[in-house]
Order: C-alpha cells, then structure tokens, then sequence
C-alpha cells in the first residue's frame, strides 16, 4: 500500500488549476466514459469523461487532449460517477474506534468527508480531547471537518462530566483549523428561555461566519422549533417523524435524516419527501451513531443512501442528500460535494445506482479503494497518557452501593416496612427499542424483609447506575429500566452519553459492583458479567470510548458483547446504544445520571420511588 499525502487549498492553486483545464499540461487522472450524476442540476449526463489534476477536477466532459504518457487512464464504461459521500453528522466515537479506524472502514463504502461532533470525547477529555481527535483526522485520505460540541456537559445542574465548555471556550475554538461550526445544541430549554451562556455560544459561532448546528428533541414543531430556528441554528437530526422533518424543511433548516445502528429513522422520515414531492435541497441523510459492526456488515453511507431509496426516493435525490446538500449546510460546496470543475476529485464508481453499489473510492484524484479494500496506508496514532487513563473513581464499588430502599413512597397492601409480600410504586426508564426516547413509566415491585426493592425478572425491571468517573467525587445515582430483557447479571459502560460517567445495569448489586470494577481496572470499555465472572469485555482504553486496534477485532469483541447480552436475556437491536442513552437528561422522558433521576419533560429530579 502506498502512504497516503494531504492535498493542498484550492488559494494556493488557482493558476495551476487553470493551466491543466485548459489543457497546457496532461491531466494526472481522467475517468473516461462515465455516466455522470450531476447533483448541481439533478440528471444522468452519459458517456461523459472526468479529468483530475492536483487532486481536482479539471474538466468534465471530452478530456481526450488531457491524457499524457503519465495520465493514469480509467475506464469508466458501466459504470455511474457519484461525488463521494459526506456524513453531514456523525459521532465517530459511536463506533468505538480512533478516527483512523473510521477512515479503513467507511472509505472503501464511499464516505469522503464527515462532519463529525466530538463531544464524547469533549465531556471526558475537554478542548484537549476534540483537538485529538481533529490532529488525527489531518492528512487522511477521509476529509475529517469537526463542529465544536456546545453542551458540555449537556445539560449543566443535571449531571457531572470532565469539562466544561461555555462562550470562551467556543469562541477560541472558532479559530481552529478544521471547525466547520458549532456542534449540536441540545440544550434547546436554555435557548427558548434565553439562557445567556447558550446564546454566548451561538453567537460566538455566528460571529466568527459558521454554522450552528442542531437538536431539538422533543415533538412540538410550531413554536418552540421555530424560536429555536430564528436564533441562527441552521440544521436538526432529531426528526422521527414525517412531520418533524417537513416542518425543519419548511422552516428553512436542513433537515438531517438519520440512519444507524439504533436510531432507524428513515422509513419515518423520508416520507416528507417522497410523499409531499418537495424539493429535497435542504435534506440530508446522515449516520449520527453506527457501531464496527454495522461499518463492516452493512457500510457506511452507502447504507443510508441505499435504505432511502428502497422507501421509495429517487436515487439522484438521494445522492444529492449526501453530497451536494452537506456541501451547502456547511458552506463548503466551492470544495466538496460534487464533480465539477475546481472540486476535490472525491469520486466514486458505482455499477449499480439504486443498489449503490460502490466498485472505486477516488480521493484527491487517486485511487484509495477498490471492491471494499484499502489500496492506502494510514499512520497509527498515538494518545498521550492523560486520554488513557480516565477512569477515576473515589473508591472500589461494593454491592451495598447499590441498594435502593423503599422509603420515602409508601408501601402497598402486603404488610409494613418490609414484610413479606409488601409492593412500592418505582419510575422506570421505560426503553422503546430502536428510538432514542423513553417512557415515564410506574411500576409496582416488590420490597424484601429489610425494606430494600430488588429487580424483577418477571416484570423485566433492572437496576441501573451511574457513577461519576472523572474527578472521583463518588456522587452516584441510582434508579429502575424497564424493558432490556435480562434474567441476571449485570453490564457496564463508560459509554454513557454525553457525559460519559460509568454506567451499570443489573439483576443484583454483586454483578453491578463487579462489573464496575472490571471497567475501572482496564481504562474504561463496555462489560457483561454473571455470577462474578466476565462473560465479555471491549476494552475501550482511549478516554473510555475509544480502542486504538484495527476496526475488524474491535467488531469481533462487539460481537461476543452481543452474544453476551442475549446470554443474560437481552435480545433487543443495537442494545449498547440504547443504554448508552440512559444517562442522558436532554432526552424524553425520563433519564438517570450521577446526580439522580431526572424528569426530562420537567426538567427536575425525581424519587425512583413514587
């Protein structure tokens, strides 16, 4: 494999550019007799020849007198000329690997360019961890463009994260190279009531001329979306109906339309364009999470794009929604986004378009991937000490921590305090497989003799936890979930949005402990156990949501985690994601973090017991 060279700015090329479109000098690649997808004005334009020079297109159309003894000549008969893919959101840490792990799995599937939000590294390693990550993604074959995450933590009062961001920080971040933008505001409450440090940040974004990007979660589209829209935030993810992205659209935002490994929204979402036959300019297909598993089973973009058009989207469309229209959201299109001339030469070859079957990955005008291989070497990167070693907590977990007892509710017919056969009403996490809400939910359980309320296999309601894990001050909070499916044991995450502190679900608190403790001792990762014993580990040491090997074994230890979890009773889709959520408190309805329970419709904590 050959070692990979950045391309340079179109600033510091303009009349070499120039020289090759006119044809004074031989071009370095042209793809000849392609069927061209023009995204500019939405047509198949066939048997048209691609001519690249300094990583750009130089010329679309006859380049016959382009190609030179040096000219790497490829046939492009049978096949369609696509502008690489770019994911206009993605959270590369979703994935569990470093950025360049990203890039081996997502370039051969035809991702180009993403636009990814760091901010679960940001809530464990602060403006250190998303310059990480952005270091990283300089001079890699997959242009990496990141937006500075705004709530961190994302919902202050609520939960304790490892930093801290507000106005400064967004604005000094502003001047960073790669910083397309100010990541998603889900924070939406301190925007509609005009939360200073909020609106510091937006403005902030404004100021310096990017975009602000953002996360409006809840179902009310009149007012408050539109309040939300007027403050300059330019684009949402969030929709999971028709209607939420038809009002995101006729509101004038980009509506990102999201398809991962949980959040499956497209069947929803899509129909706000293919059913009311508007222009599609302002959506946009996107990724938000997708774990290894799905990168090297199903792909990337490649994927998403397929899934909208089997709901019934024209494909041209559907190529324009991730291409052209992220170009534009993040007002980039001089660069990316399409092939036309003075653009990166970011070109995929596709034999079939519906099928978006993707045969040749072009970047910068050179091959990079063929038939789903790497032809290109990437570095390793290495991480300092300070992002391995974020595991801090106050002190070893025992099972006595996580007791929950019946007191202050009231106990039902059976008996006082503890007596056999007593019940008491608990709020539980109630999980809704394949969505990213939960429901308020009030179940009766039963109370032991010493007055504490274990989980309930029959009523499928576990423990959960969170602990703080990032200055060990101990804090801790503990409620019910309703709705995994487990019969016994216990799991363990350090990936616990946004915040990121140690999460534990379980049937008993000698699991829970064990499994905290196991996370704790090896950096951080994701664990199930049973009995006292590990029954599957992924060791995610870079920040505790990162492993630094190949992509290919970090899925395998993925796999055996999913094994796991259907070992202990849990047989949901992407069920990692779905409790990574739990810790949450900007979602509906009602989440759990170090602080407590909190009522996210309400914005307050609550008693687990009623």
């Amino acid at each position: 494999m050959a070692e990979w060279s950045c391309s340079r700015p179109l600033a510091e090329m303009t009349r070499d550019i120039v020289n090759a479109a006119m044809g004074r000098e031989p071009a370095d690649l042209v793809i000849k007799g392609g069927s061209l997808v023009n995204v500019h004005t939405g047509e198949i334009i066939p048997n048209t020849d691609v001519a690249a020079k300094y990583g750009r297109v130089v010329r679309v159309g006859d380049a016959s007198d382009l190609v030179g003894e040096s000219t790497r000549v490829i046939s492009g008969e049978g096949f369609y000329l696509v502008p690489g893919f770019l994911d206009g959101h993605v959270h590369v840490e979703s994935s569990m690997v470093t950025v360049t792990q990203f890039a081996r799995a997502v370039l051969p599937a035809g991702t180009t360019g993403i636009f990814m939000d760091p901010h679960e590294i940001a809530n464990v390693l602060g403006m250190e961890g998303v310059r990480l990550m952005i270091e990283e993604g300089r001079c890699l074959p997959l242009k990496v463009f990141a937006t500075m995450p705004s709530c961190v933590p994302a919902a202050p009062g609520f939960e304790d994260a490892g930093a801290a961001f507000g106005p400064s920080e967004i604005a000094e971040a502003m001047k960073w190279e790669g910083i397309a933008g100010l990541g998603e505001m889900m924070n939406f409450p301190g925007v509609l009531s005009g939360d200073p440090s909020v609106h510091g940040e937006i403005q902030a974004t404004l100021a310096a001329g990017k975009v602000v990007t953002g996360h409006y979660s809840i179902p009310e589209i009149s007012k408050g979306l539109q309040a939300y829209a007027a403050s300059g935030i330019i684009s949402c993810h969030e929709s999971t109906r028709r209607e939420d992205a038809l009002a995101r659209l006729r509101y004038g935002m980009y509506a990102k339309l999201r398809e991962g490994s949980a959040w499956l929204d497209v069947k929803a979402t899509i129909k706000a364009i293919t059913e009311s036959r508007i222009d599609s300019r302002h959506a946009i297909l996107v990724s938000d999470d997708v774990h290894p598993e799905t990168l090297l089973t199903v792909g990337h973009l490649n994927h998403v794009v397929r899934r909208a058009i089997q709901e019934g989207l024209d494909p041209v469309r559907a190529i324009q929604m991730v291409t052209i229209n992220t170009a534009e959201c993040f007002g980039m299109a001089r660069d990316l986004g399409s092939i036309a001339p003075g653009r990166y030469a970011d070109i995929l070859m596709l034999r079939d378009l519906a099928g978006v079957d993707v045969a040749k990955v072009i970047v910068d005008g050179e091959l990079v991937a063929e038939d789903g291989r790497l032809l290109v070497e990437l570095p390793r990167p290495e991480y300092p000490d300070f992002a391995r070693h974020s595991v801090h907590l106050k002190k070893q977990l025992e099972p006595e921590d996580f007791v929950i007892r019946a007191e202050p509710g009231p106990v039902r017919p059976g008996g006082e305090g503890g007596a056999e056969g007593a019940t008491v009403r608990v709020r539980a996490m109630g999980i809704i497989e394949g969505k990213v809400g939960t429901q308020n939910v009030v179940v009766s359980l039963s109370v032991g003799r010493d007055g504490t309320i274990p989980a309930s296999v029959d009523l499928d309601v576990a423990k959960a936890a969170v602990v703080e894990r990032h200055h060990a001050t101990g804090s801790m909070g503990l409620g019910f979930v309703k709705g995994f499916g487990f019969k016994a044991g216990a799991v363990a995450s350090t990936v616990a949005h946004d915040s990121h502190n140690l999460l534990i679900v379980g049937m008993n608190d000698r699991d829970m402990a064990y499994a905290g403790n196991v996370l704790a001792g090896c950096g951080g990762g994701m664990v199930a156990v049973r009995d006292g014993r590990v029954l599957a580990l992924v060791e995610l040491p870079v920040a505790g949501l990162l492993s630094d090997r190949p992509v290919e074994e970090v899925s395998e230890k993925v796999k055996a985690l999913s094994r796991a979890w259907q070992e202990l009773g849990c047989h949901l889709v992407s069920p990692f994601m779905t409790m990574a959520l739990l810790s949450l408190p900007v979602l509906p309805e009602l989440r759990l973090t170090n602080r407590g329970l909190v009522d996210t419709l309400a914005f307050k904590f609550v008693s687990a017991v009623v």
